[in-house]
This record gives C-alpha cells, sequence and structure tokens, in this order.
C-alpha cells in the first residue's frame, strides 16, 4: 500500500489489504469502553452506521471487536516496530490481558505509560479522581527502534544541581568527575600537573586537550590562586548542552488541549501534538513510516507529516478524514511530501479535470493495475494488468470508435505473443477507461468480438469508483459595524460571512481561510464550522476569504469572496 495516504473505511478491511511487515510504528487511540454512546464524536452518518451495534455483547464484544484489528496490526508491522495503544481505566487490564499480551507476548511488554490528562477537581473530594489514561507500548521483537526520550528541567532541578556560572556567555553549569569508573592503565596519565586518578582519566589525552581548549575543564586553585594538586580538576556540563532529563513511564508534563489553546480543533477527544511528537520521536527516524487506524482528529497523522516520517491514516468518518487533510493543508510548505485522500465518493468535476498524468496513474491503480512511469515512447498505453495485458486511460466522455482502432493496434506492438494468447483464450487483449463510450466504441467493440474473436474491455470510471456530484456553497456577507474612529471614512468594517451548503448526502461542516492566498493554497484559519457563520474585523484594504463546505460523503466545494475596504465594503474578482 502507498504510504502519506488519508484512507475513509473500516480499518479492519483496510488492514487485511496491506502487505505483512511494512510499518515501522502504530499509534491508535480506539474509542474507550466508556459508554454506548460516547464514541459517536463526528456525529456524521458513516461513524454511527459503524458503531450501531458495537455494544450489544458488552466487554467481551469490545474486547473481540479490538483484538481482531491488532492481530492485523501485529502482522503489518516491521520486526522492530513498535504499537503504541492508547485507553483508560475502563478497559485497560482487559486490553492488556486478552489482547496485548497474547498477540504481542509478554516478553515484548516495554512499558505501560501513564499520562496525566487532568488536574484534581471537586469530584476528588468525594472519590479518588482518575487523571491520566494509559498507553500500552509492545514491540514485535526484541530488536526494536527506540529514542530515549527527555523531558524539561524544573527550575528546582537546576537551582540546585546548577550552581556554577563563569560569566562568559555559556551560562550555568555543574561539575562532573573526570575519573574512569574501571581500572585503565592506558588513561594513568599526569594532566598539567595533577596526578591521574586510582583507577585512571575517563578521557584519553586527546580529549583531554580538546575539553582544555573549549574551557570545559574546571581547575582547582589555592587561596594564591594556583593550582591546587591535591583536588582534581572536574567537567563543566553547561546546562543548554543538556537534552534535559531522562523520563520513564508517567508523563505529567505535557497538558491536554486546553480550551484557549491554539491547535484546538474542536474534537472532543483530541489529543496533543506535544504527545504525539514525543511517542513518534522515541519509537521512529526520520522517513519511517506511521500508520493510525483510528484516525480522528488528525493529531497523529499531522505530527508524523511535520517530523518528516510517512504515514498513514484510516477513519469510519468522512469529517475525521477531511479534517486531518485540512491540518495537513494547513501546515504544508514547498518541502511537503505530496499525499492523497482515498474517499468512498468522488466529484465528477474534480477527477475530470484533474492533472491528466496523476488521474491516469490514480485509476489504474484503483482498477488493481499497475501505472505506466513513462510518459513518453508507450504507445499511448498508460498501465497494465497484473499479467501485463495493457490498459489506456482517456480523461474525457463519449470516447469514439477511432480509439478503439487506435488501441487496438498500440496493444498488438506492444506485446505481440501476449495479444495472440489473449485472444486464443478468449480473454481481453486490453482494457479502456474512460468516463464515458460513445455508441460508435460500443459498436466498434461488439463487432471485435463476434467477427474478429477480439476482446476489448471498456470500464467506465464509475464502475471502478463511485462518482457524485460534489456540493454546492453560497456566501452572504452583511456589515455589522463600522469604526471611524480615525476621524476617516475608511475605518475597519466588522463583516458578518455566512456560508450555505447544498448537498444530496448532507453537509458535514465548513472550514474558512481568512487569509486566502491562491499561490499558496487554501490554509484554514477555522478547521471546523458546523454552522458556516464567521464575523471577522477587517481593516482597510483588499482581503480574500476562501470557504469549503463538505458533506457527509466527504466530497468539498469552495468559494471565495474577495473585498475591498476603503470607506465602503465592496466586492470585487
Amino acid at each position: 500500500m502507498s504510504v502519506n495516504r488519508l484512507i475513509l473505511g473500516d480499518n479492519l478491511e483496510i488492514l487485511k489489504s496491506m502487505e505483512n511487515d511494512g510499518i515501522d510504528l502504530i499509534y491508535l487511540d480506539p474509542p474507550f469502553f466508556s459508554n454506548r454512546n460516547y464514541e459517536v464524536i463526528w456525529g456524521d452518518t458513516g461513524e454511527i452506521r459503524s458503531f450501531q451495534d458495537r455494544w450489544s455483547g458488552g466487554i467481551s464484544h469490545y474486547i473481540d471487536w479490538l483484538k481482531e484489528r491488532v492481530i492485523e496490526m501485529h502482522r503489518v508491522l516491521k520486526p522492530s516496530g513498535s504499537i503504541f495503544l492508547h485507553c483508560d481505566w475502563h478497559a485497560n487490564a482487559y486490553i492488556r490481558v486478552h489482547i496485548l499480551d497474547r498477540i504481542f507476548g509478554e516478553d515484548n511488554f516495554r512499558g505501560e505509560i501513564i499520562w496525566q490528562r487532568h488536574n484534581s477537581h471537586n469530584d476528588a473530594k468525594k472519590k479518588i479522581a482518575v487523571l491520566s489514561d494509559t498507553i500500552w507500548y509492545y514491540s514485535k521483537s526484541k530488536k526494536v527502534t527506540y529514542n530515549p526520550v527527555y523531558g524539561e528541567l524544573s527550575e528546582k532541578y537546576v537551582d540546585e544541581w546548577y550552581k556554577y556560572d563563569d560569566s562568559d556567555g555559556k551560562g550555568k553549569y555543574q561539575l562532573g568527575d573526570m575519573a574512569s569508573p574501571n581500572p585503565r592503565p592506558n588513561m594513568m596519565y599526569e594532566w598539567q600537573g595533577f596526578s591521574y586518578p586510582v583507577k585512571g582519566w575517563r578521557y584519553e589525552k586527546e580529549t583531554m586537550q580538546k575539553l582544555h581548549d573549549e574551557g570545559k575543564i574546571f581547575y582547582p586553585v589555592d587561596s594564591n590562586g594556583n593550582f591546587d594538586l591535591t583536588r582534581r580538576p572536574r567537567l563543566k556540563r553547561y546546562l543548554s548542552e543538556q537534552q534535559g532529563q531522562l523520563l520513564g513511564n508517567v508523563w505529567t508534563d505535557i497538558q491536554n488541549v486546553q480550551s484557549q489553546s491554539s491547535e484546538r480543533i474542536g474534537y472532543p477527544t483530541q489529543k496533543p501534538e506535544a504527545l504525539m511528537e514525543r511517542i513518534i520521536k522515541m519509537a521512529s527516524n526520520e522517513g519511517d513510516i506511521v500508520l493510525d487506524p483510528f484516525v480522528g482528529g488528525g493529531t497523529t497523522i499531522a505530527v508524523a507529516d511535520r517530523l518528516n516520517r510517512q504515514w498513514i491514516g484510516i477513519d469510519q468518518s468522512p469529517m475525521a478524514v477531511k479534517v486531518t487533510e485540512f491540518r495537513l493543508q494547513k501546515q504544508t510548505d514547498l518541502f511537503t511530501a505530496p499525499y492523497t485522500v482515498q474517499l468512498y465518493k468522488y466529484d465528477y468535476d474534480t477527477l475530470r479535470y484533474k492533472d491528466a498524468f496523476e488521474f491516469e496513474s490514480w485509476i489504474v491503480r484503483q482498477y488493481g493495475g499497475t501505472g505506466n512511469i513513462k510518459q513518453r515512447g508507450d504507445l499511448g498505453l498508460d498501465g497494465k494488468m497484473g499479467d501485463n495485458t495493457p490498459i489506456q486511460v482517456k480523461r474525457s466522455d463519449n470516447i469514439g470508435r477511432n480509439v478503439i482502432d487506435n488501441f487496438k493496434s498500440a496493444v498488438e506492438r506492444y506485446d505481440k505473443s501476449l495479444y495472440a494468447k489473449n485472444q486464443k483464450a478468449k480473454n481481453p487483449i486490453g482494457y479502456i477507461i474512460a468516463f464515458s463510450f460513445g455508441k460508435g466504441a460500443v459498436e466498434e467493440v461488439a463487432r471485435l468480438k463476434t467477427e474478429d474473436n477480439i476482446i476489448v474491455k471498456l470500464v467506465k470510471v464509475d464502475e471502478i469508483v463511485p462518482i457524485a456530484v460534489k456540493p454546492v456553497i453560497g456566501v452572504h456577507i452583511s456589515e455589522l459595524e463600522r469604526d471611524d474612529s480615525d476621524g476617516t471614512s475608511a475605518g475597519s468594517r466588522k463583516i458578518e460571512f455566512t456560508a450555505t451548503g447544498q448537498s444530496p448526502a448532507g453537509i458535514e461542516f465548513f472550514s474558512w481561510d481568512f487569509a486566502y492566498n491562491k499561490d499558496k493554497g487554501f490554509k484554514p484559519s477555522v478547521i471546523i464550522d458546523k454552522e458556516g457563520r464567521q464575523i471577522l474585523t477587517l481593516k482597510t484594504g483588499a482581503h480574500s476569504i476562501a470557504v469549503k463546505v463538505v458533506d457527509n460523503d466527504g466530497l468539498e466545494n469552495t468559494e471565495i469572496v474577495r473585498l475591498k475596504i476603503n470607506g465602503v465594503v465592496e466586492k470585487f474578482g
């Protein structure tokens, strides 16, 4: 399966289609076993359908549902890969004993991360408050990718241990031992008049000289300012050079996403980016593949992309997939790797008018073939099936008879023996994919089959992927207030934007870019707006505001409003 891909669908079926041993890191935040209704978060029809009967069997049903998915996750992990399963107290013991220990093995248990996500509140007066979640950490084998985790040093720790400062701009430091912990005869040498420690120095002469030249050795002196040879030199360990304090399994330094947080998107169980950054850095390296089979609010995917990891994200909710896509768009720049979004349905306009080569490669893969990486000298053939039978893609409607004639000739020239073999076996000599076929093409295909025993398979795009009509969007603007306090009539204006959308599938949400730039693309200022209403205070000048509407199939449409504020509010463009 290709990477950097957002997939709308049932993660169990998608996991089953993935190859063995291909993923470096899996993080999953599945629905917690809290109550029957908690998990319908986005509320779109795709999500609700998936969870209708989840809880009919209680905890046993829940464990069985999750276990069959974790079995597939274990299969797709590389031998050096890891899994992090996020859960709470309602089912964490069941998950460890009945799922993770049995699938990954007790010997591959690597830790129970306790993440404190809340502070104590009034309920703690009546009972012990539950302030934490559990993140189970397992590896597939003993050979695992692991990078130590460091947290910030506390002020108390810094004050207690970093007591020295030479006022030379290098900052605070502590003193470290330079004696070897084990006997090392080759390190037993005199240094700057100081005799060696009992077991020798920790460093070779070349390293000692380097440390000396860099001013990183503290030499004790007596009251006259001379070296005190009764004591030993110490190593200056500067605070600025430390990575932080090595962390264990209790994480109290990462706050939950607060109501005023800049990363908040309105997803009820949204996890903080700092939490995902720590996990991804700990258990993967740049270029590794991260899988999140329960995308939710998209934090794992957004962070993995930012940290230069490859990724695959899966969710059954169109809204979850689209929200994640918009989060990726917000942080996209020239150096961002391209990605694809796989939905249940695709709108005609997007497919029909997208880049031709991109469409050809994509639709061939959707049909089960392999795209042609060459764009010249390919006889007009755009891919092939597993048995090398050619595929041609026409990104157009009403394909005529001439296409059939040219295709037949190209296929025969491409591989005469394969052509003859398919003809003899009454198999298709080739496949033509298009949006629709004209009467002439259909009749010629029928004639070839009847008179010449030649089968050309005509395949319409909507037979491969479902096509729908993208939603309709409209935007109404109205001026609420004006501010002429600067003594002119060209002050700021408070403008209300009201977006409306229509779709047979139903409208899911709106997303806004308040500083839209065509060259940079859509960069959402507000990712989720369920009402389609925003109020902005705009200063004098030109403004471009873009709003997207997303329907329950995950299809979208965009409206761009261009305004000029200069004494009056006027639309342009």
